[in-house]
């Protein structure tokens, strides 16, 4: 089992991220988390990521995330039956892991099934099998060492994924599309939108 990575990003994709580790390139499907830290990271530096092997019988995906708080969600989501790798990682990217624990715990159906891909049945079968599992730690974004859990993006750049988000977007597009543009030299939110929307 391949449970964390730490190594030079390669390459940045909204499909997947490439890291090198020991001279061996590997392919992570990162949350919306995992992608920005990643994201921030100067080409030719370390970056870091915890990780899950999903292996079936016609595929091979490893799933990247920011924390390890951010892997045990991911692991609770998919343990619901009728929620998979790829929808549970939908969900950790149209939500903080915290926002998504407040969901379950309030047996939000409205704001869960927000997320695209996620039927209000499958919304109301993950409140119904993980309310009262959701600790309150997860409640708060306390890592399992105790430390704030960091955000996908900057209170800064909310703004600009809000009004992408308000133009039909994808939380995790919007955070992607900040940060590109951000790379690219923008720094007011103005700025910001207009280089994001170039890129999507």
């Amino acid at each position: 089992m391949i449970g964390y990575l730490k190594g030079t990003v390669k390459y940045l994709d909204p499909a997947y991220v490439l890291m090198e580790v020991n001279g061996v390139g590997y392919e992570v499907v990162c949350s919306g988390a995992a992608f920005s830290n990643l994201s921030g990271v100067r080409k030719g530096e370390e970056g870091e990521v915890y990780t899950y092997l999903k292996v079936s019988e016609d595929d091979i995906t490893l799933f990247g995330f920011a924390d390890p708080q951010e892997k045990a969600l991911f692991l609770k989501l998919t343990s619901v039956q009728g929620v998979g790798a790829r929808l549970a990682m939908s969900v950790l990217s149209s939500m903080r892991p915290s926002e998504v624990s407040e969901a379950i715990a309030a047996a939000d159906t409205k704001r869960l099934s927000a997320v695209k891909g996620l039927g209000k049945k499958t919304a109301e079968r993950i409140i119904l099998e993980l309310h009262g599992k959701i600790s309150a730690d997860e409640l708060l974004g306390v890592d399992s060492v105790g430390g704030r859990v960091s955000a996908p993006v900057s209170s800064d750049d909310e703004d600009a994924v809000s009004a992408l988000m308000g133009m039909g977007f994808t939380r995790q597009e919007s955070a992607r599309a900040v940060d590109r543009a951000k790379a690219n030299g923008a720094k007011t939110v103005e700025e910001v939108l207009a280089l994001a929307l170039r890129g999507m």
